[in-house]
C-alpha cells in the first residue's frame, strides 16, 4: 500500500474513531515487531523457526526442562524490548478519550510501558511466573536467576514446585476472553493493529464489534482473511498507520 493510500485510510479511520461512542483497540504481534519482537506467522515469524508445540501446556507438563530452555530465550527478547511509536500513539489515543480500552494478544507489557491504562491482556504477561503447585507468584527475574544458576526447571522458593510463566499456553483456556467479549458487545468501533485474526477465541473480539453494527478498522502489513469484512483496511506498518491516524484525529 502506498503512502497516499495509507493516508487516505488514516483519514477514514480517524473520522470513524472520533465519531464513535465507545471505540476499542485490538492488538497482535505485528504492533511489536518494530520493538524487536518477532511476530508468529509472518515470513520471519516465530513459528517458522520453532514448533508451536513448544509453547503448549502438554510440553510444559511432559518436559519442563525443555519448555524452559525454549521460553527463557523468548523472554530474554521480551525483557529487552521498548515501546515503539505505535504503542505510544495508541496510548495517546486513549489519553485523548478516543480509545476506551486496549485488548491485546501480546504478553510483552509494552502497552503499559507506553502509557496505556485500560488494558486487557488476553494471553497474560511475561513479567510474572507462578508455582504450579501452590500458586505463589513471583517476578520473572526470579525464575531467570534460578535458571541461569543451573536450576532447570526453576522451582518455587516456598514449596519447591515447578514455576511457569503467567501466560496462556496452547491447550489452555483464555480466562480474560469473557471480559473482552463483553466490552466488544458494547463497542461501536474497533481498531485492529498487527493481528492476522487467525487465533481463536481472541479473534472473536473484533468480529463481535462488527457483528453488532460497529466499524472495523484493520491495520496489518499482510492481507488477512477479514480484509473484505473490514470497513477500513490499511496494509501499512503499525507505527506508520497509528502515527497517521493520531495526526488525523488531532486535526478533527
Amino acid at each position: 500500500m502506498s503512502n497516499g493510500e495509507c493516508l487516505t485510510g488514516a483519514k477514514r479511520a480517524a473520522k470513524a474513531l472520533v465519531n464513535s461512542r465507545h471505540a476499542i483497540a485490538f492488538t497482535g504481534a505485528g504492533i511489536s515487531t518494530e520493538s524487536g519482537i518477532p511476530d508468529f506467522r509472518g515470513p520471519q515469524g516465530l513459528w517458522k523457526r520453532f514448533n508451536p508445540a513448544l509453547a503448549s501446556i502438554d510440553y510444559l507438563n511432559s518436559d519442563p526442562r525443555g519448555f524452559w530452555d525454549f521460553y527463557i530465550e523468548r523472554f530474554r527478547v521480551l525483557s529487552s524490548a521498548k515501546p515503539n511509536k505505535a504503542h505510544l500513539a495508541l496510548a495517546e489515543l486513549e489519553r485523548l478519550g478516543v480509545i476506551k480500552y486496549v485488548i491485546t494478544q501480546n504478553i510483552d507489557d509494552l502497552h503499559r510501558l507506553a502509557g496505556s491504562v485500560n488494558i486487557i491482556e488476553l494471553h497474560g504477561n511475561y513479567k510474572t511466573v507462578y508455582c504450579i503447585r501452590c500458586n505463589s507468584s513471583y517476578p520473572f527475574e526470579l525464575a531467570l536467576s534460578k535458571y541461569e544458576s543451573g536450576e532447570n526447571p526453576p522451582r518455587c522458593p516456598r514449596c519447591g514446585g515447578i514455576l511457569r510463566p503467567n501466560v496462556v499456553l496452547f491447550g489452555e483456556p483464555v480466562s480474560e476472553i469473557s471480559k473482552a467479549l463483553e466490552l466488544a458487545s458494547i463497542s461501536d468501533a474497533v481498531l485492529v493493529v498487527g493481528s492476522s485474526l487467525s487465533v481463536y477465541p481472541a479473534a472473536y473480539v473484533p468480529l463481535v464489534v462488527k457483528q453488532h453494527g460497529g466499524v472495523m478498522i484493520l491495520v496489518n502489513l499482510e492481507p488477512t482473511d477479514y480484509d473484505d469484512y473490514a470497513d477500513v483496511v490499511m496494509h501499512c506498518k503499525a507505527l506508520e498507520a497509528l502515527e497517521q491516524i493520531l495526526s488525523q484525529v488531532k486535526l478533527i
